[in-house]
């Protein structure tokens, strides 16, 4: 189990320290970026538009199909 220490807070730094650690977790973090090859991104780009031509025959299908089934329910 955790053990209680005497009531102790601990400190917080100041607004600007703060701001100036976030600033330094981001460029940290965008060092570990990598950008992909061109191969690699004509690849991706070319699975982001098939997924999305397969959405929208999705939501056409299911469109056409629900404005069908209300004019049969509703004559």
């Amino acid at each position: 189990m955790a053990q209680k220490h005497d009531g102790e807070k601990p400190v917080k730094p100041n607004i600007f320290m703060r701001i100036g650690l976030f600033i330094k977790q981001i460029i940290d973090e965008l060092r570990k970026v990598v950008s992909p090859s061109g191969k690699e991104l004509l690849g991706w780009s070319f699975a982001v538009f098939v997924f999305v031509l397969l959405l929208m025959a999705l939501v056409t299908g299911m469109d056409i199909g629900l404005g069908k089934l209300t004019l049969w329910i509703f004559g």
